[in-house]
């Protein structure tokens, strides 16, 4: 099992497939990132030797922005936008969908569940 950028990559998928456990790294930047390292993108990552593996970990490091400092750099534009008072770091402050969503029905994801309101009557079905 390979660890590259503190993720251990699963052994059995392959490695375009693998790469995309890490954050930050979707199938196009993965199958980028293979092409870059010359490296088979059919291969199991348990195949890999230690110099594709240190290949892939080079160009990982110098060129993109992953896991922990990826995280770090969209909290903290979450947070600017939250202390600037925009309309989305509202948004996001109340925890409600930012990007214009409908809230009336859906949105439960963002939301949560939801609480019944005491005294409330459903309207009587029509016959």
């Amino acid at each position: 099992m390979a660890r590259i950028a503190g993720v251990d990559l699963p052994g059995e998928k392959r490695i375009e497939i693998a790469l995309t456990y890490i954050y930050g790294v979707g199938h196009a930047l993965a199958r980028e990132i293979v092409r870059k390292a010359e490296v088979d993108g059919n291969l199991r990552t348990k195949e890999l030797n230690e110099s594709q593996v240190a290949a892939i970990r080079k160009i990982l490091e110098s060129d993109y922005k992953v896991e922990g400092d990826l995280r770090k750099e969209v909290s903290g534009d979450i947070k600017m936008l939250m202390d600037l008072g925009t309309y989305r770091g509202l948004r996001h402050r109340k925890g409600l969908p930012v990007r214009g969503q409908r809230t009336n029905t859906n949105a439960r994801t963002r939301k949560g569940p939801r609480r019944s309101i005491a005294g409330k009557k459903k309207p009587p079905k029509p016959k």
